[in-house]
């Protein structure tokens, strides 16, 4: 991550700015597999603090959070763990997925990112965003840069002044191949900025 901070540094302006003002940003981590997936469905369009305290009443509610558990987990414990009708599907399908074979979440961390990417993007529920995240935060991938991520397009506005999504892809694509590192850059300055701390 190092060397894509050090390119970033040196060949944008905007990211010299935030290493010199904020330093640079802690790269968190989480185990990749079916929990922290589970957890990211949760985490989809809510607050990170919201979707964990649901988790935990979730992971409660079950001996081991697995996917045996938690496709056999009747609709009516997912809502009193306060999961969304649509969420519970979501990740009872995940279940199902694995238990199938499907799809091995083992496998992944040896894989390419976009056959990653491609596997992932079949099942109900995940969505590039997940993807995104799952391959930042858990497979350590080194070019990925979530345009999904509400708080990386408000940072790419303010910062770089570009507005649409075509826009902002085509900038992204001179951060590559370093664009988590970009990322990273991006989330750090948009919590500091703040007076916040990373919740991921």
């Amino acid at each position: 991550m190092q060397e894509g901070f050090d390119f970033l540094r040196e060949t944008d302006a905007v990211f010299a700015n935030i290493i010199d003002t904020y330093g640079l940003p802690e790269i968190p981590k989480r185990p990749p597999g079916f929990e922290t997936l589970s957890l990211l469905i949760l985490e989809q369009q809510v607050s990170i603090d919201s979707a964990r305290a649901v988790f935990g009443k979730l992971r409660a509610k079950v001996d081991t959070f697995e996917p045996k558990f938690l496709a056999e987990l009747p609709d009516e414990t997912y809502r009193e763990a306060g999961v969304s009708r649509q969420k519970t599907n979501y990740i009872k399908g995940l279940s199902l997925a694995v238990l199938n074979k499907e799809i091995d979440l083992d496998s992944l961390p040896f894989k390419p990112a976009d056959d990653i990417r491609a596997e992932l993007i079949r099942l109900k529920g995940i969505g590039n965003w997940t993807i995104d995240v799952y391959l930042l935060f858990c497979l350590g991938a080194a070019d990925v840069i979530p345009l999904g991520d509400i708080a990386i397009v408000n940072t790419i506005k303010e910062l770089h002044g570009t507005h649409t999504k075509a826009e902002m892809e085509i900038l992204s694509s001179s951060w590559s191949p370093y664009r988590s590192a970009a990322t990273f850059l991006l989330w750090h300055h948009y919590l500091r900025k703040r007076n916040r701390v990373s919740g991921y």
